[in-house]
């Protein structure tokens, strides 16, 4: 019997992550000193910079992954382009910058996400299952987004349905609050809270790959099995683990 989610990312099987970010107004809005959009910046290029190290073999950047970049707010911008491999990224003069825009047209952004894959899936049988890593900090506005979330997890390839994750920076406590994120065990299905649209990300959210969550515990996390790849975006800490989580597919 073959496990889900075990295909290795290679230059002839790269692997796809769209990430799809939030830059609405509240985006501005400090956060431990400094604005969402900033820390979000620079979470982004550290996850960048983590998917060219683990692209990188000898002296030699293999694309090994395929990245694109929506922002949205109540349009969506595409960053990059269309879909673009790692080597042709990372030897660009820098990544795209983010600014906050007005509104928070979540359903649309993912709508866009769905054209991507709806494009991409038929020359990925041979690949990793798909990522879509969305950020947000708050409540949409126009559309329930979930009918549509659930459209793109019911997609798949041969290694496993295509994967959401969900980072939602908020300044609400989780669980007490979570102080060691080393120690933190992730969001379960049957955990509770009381931000009712935390409970909708959380529906939207994908099971953690046990692939992933072996690279995660190898970096000394101590994510539990069958926590939902939903980030609670307590802390820059937390937003900056959710999107090294979107980097953890299996490589050779």
């Amino acid at each position: 019997m073959l496990v889900d989610y075990q295909i290795q990312a290679t230059a002839e099987t790269p692997a796809l992550i769209i990430y799809l970010l939030d830059i609405s107004g509240s985006m501005t809005l400090e956060f431990e000193g400094r604005r969402r959009m900033d820390i979000v910046n620079e979470a982004l290029k550290t996850a960048i910079r983590q998917i060219v190290y683990r692209s990188t073999k000898g002296s030699r950047l293999s694309p090994r992954y395929r990245i694109a970049i929506l922002a949205y707010s109540d349009e969506v911008y595409d960053l990059l382009n269309g879909v673009k491999p790692i080597d042709r990224i990372a030897n660009s003069s820098s990544l795209p910058e983010l600014y906050p825009k007005r509104f928070t047209d979540t359903a649309k952004a993912f709508r866009q996400a769905e054209k991507i894959l709806l494009a991409e899936l038929p020359n990925m049988q041979h690949c990793p299952a798909p990522l879509v890593c969305h950020m947000t900090d708050g409540v949409y506005t126009g559309e329930d987004p979930e009918p549509v979330v659930e459209r793109i997890k019911a997609m798949k390839v041969p290694d496993g349905h295509v994967l959401v994750e969900n980072i939602f920076i908020t300044d609400a406590a989780f669980g007490g609050g979570i102080r060691d994120i080393k120690a933190w065990g992730g969001v379960l299905p049957g955990s509770f809270s009381a931000d009712a649209y935390m409970e909708k990300l959380k529906r939207m959210s994908s099971i953690i790959p046990e692939s992933y969550r072996e690279m995660m515990i190898e970096s000394s996390y101590s994510i539990r099995q069958g926590a939902l790849m939903m980030l609670p975006g307590t802390s820059s800490d937390l937003i900056s683990l959710g999107f090294q989580m979107s980097t953890a597919t299996p490589i050779k």
